[in-house]
C-alpha cells in the first residue's frame, strides 16, 4: 500500500533532504535519513533498522532541497505492506523524529502516485531582512543594508513569468539536461523589515530560486534597470546572473498535484 504525507523541517542542521555519503560508509545527517529511521523504528523496532541505505523503508520526496533550506509542505511517499491508522501513526512518528522535523496529513494514495513525478507545481518563498542594523531576532536570515524598492523588484520578477530557458539561473550541479521551466507566479512584498519573494512553477533547476534572488539584489544594489533581468534570462549564461544567495530564508511551501 502506498502512503503519502507532508513533511515540515528546519534545514540548518542537515546536509539537505536526500541521503548522501560523507566518506566511505559514514552518512551525513539528512531529512530523508531521519525520516526513514523514524518510520523503520516505528514499524519494525529500533533493533531491525540498519544503516540508511539498507533500511526496509524507502521514501520518495517531491524534490531535493539543499542544506539550510526549510520546508512547510514537502510531499513524501512510501510503500508499506500493512495497514496503519493515520492519526496514531503521525502522532507516534512525530514523537520519534528530531524536534526540527515533523509530519502531517498522512493518507493512502494510488499506487500510480509519485511524489516527484506526479507534481504539477512547486511553491517557494525566500525571505531576507532589509535593514541597516542587525537585530538579535534576525536569526539566520540574510540582511541587506541598502534600501530595496519593492516596485522595481516586482518589475524585474515579471520578466520571469511564463515558459523560458532558465540556464542563466542554474548551478553546475543541475543533473536534468532540460532547462525549460514555466513560472506561474513571481511576487514580492514587504512585511516590516522583511522582504518576502514568492515563486511558483512547474519545476526548478538546482539553486534557481537563490540565483534569481541574487540577481534581483544585484539589480537593486547597482541601481540597474529592471529590464536587466530579461537580458540575463535571454543570455542563457550563468555568468550574467547574480550570486547564489544563502540557503537560509528559502522555504519549500507547497507542492501541488
Amino acid at each position: 500500500m502506498r502512503y503519502a504525507f507532508l513533511v515540515q523541517y528546519i534545514g540548518k542542521n542537515y546536509s539537505g533532504s536526500q541521503i548522501q555519503l560523507k566518506s566511505g560508509k559514514e552518512f551525513k545527517p539528512t531529512i530523508q535519513g531521519e525520516l526513514e529511521k523514524a518510520i523503520c523504528t516505528l514499524i519494525y523496532g529500533a533493533n531491525n533498522c540498519p544503516v540508511d541505505n539498507n533500511r526496509p523503508i524507502k521514501t520518495i520526496f517531491s524534490g531535493r532541497t539543499d542544506s539550510g533550506v526549510n520546508s512547510t509542505g514537502q510531499t513524501v511517499h512510501f510503500d508499506l505492506d500493512k495497514d496503519i491508522v493515520a492519526s496514531n501513526f503521525v502522532y507516534s512518528l512525530n514523537e520519534i523524529l528530531p524536534p526540527d522535523i515533523s509530519v502531517s496529513d498522512l493518507k493512502v494514495v494510488p499506487d500510480t502516485f509519485h511524489a516527484q513525478k506526479s507534481a504539477v507545481s512547486r511553491h517557494y518563498t525566500y525571505e531576507f531582512i532589509n535593514r541597516r542594523c542587525k537585530n538579535a531576532f534576525d536569526g539566520d536570515l540574510m540582511r541587506i543594508k541598502y534600501p530595496i524598492d519593492i516596485e522595481r523588484m516586482q518589475t524585474s520578477l515579471n520578466y520571469l513569468l511564463g515558459e523560458h530557458d532558465f540556464s542563466s539561473f542554474k548551478s553546475a550541479g543541475t543533473l536534468n539536461p532540460s532547462k525549460i521551466c514555466f513560472i506561474s507566479r513571481a511576487e514580492c512584498k514587504r512585511c516590516g523589515d522583511k522582504v518576502v519573494i514568492d515563486i511558483e512553477g512547474n519545476r526548478f533547476l538546482y539553486n534557481m530560486v537563490r540565483t534569481i534572488v541574487g540577481t534581483l539584489l544585484e539589480i537593486e544594489g547597482h541601481n540597474l534597470n529592471p529590464e536587466h533581468m530579461l537580458e540575463v534570462l535571454d543570455s542563457k549564461d550563468r555568468t550574467k546572473a547574480g550570486k547564489t544567495v544563502s540557503p537560509y530564508g528559502l522555504t519549500l511551501v507547497k507542492v501541488s498535484y
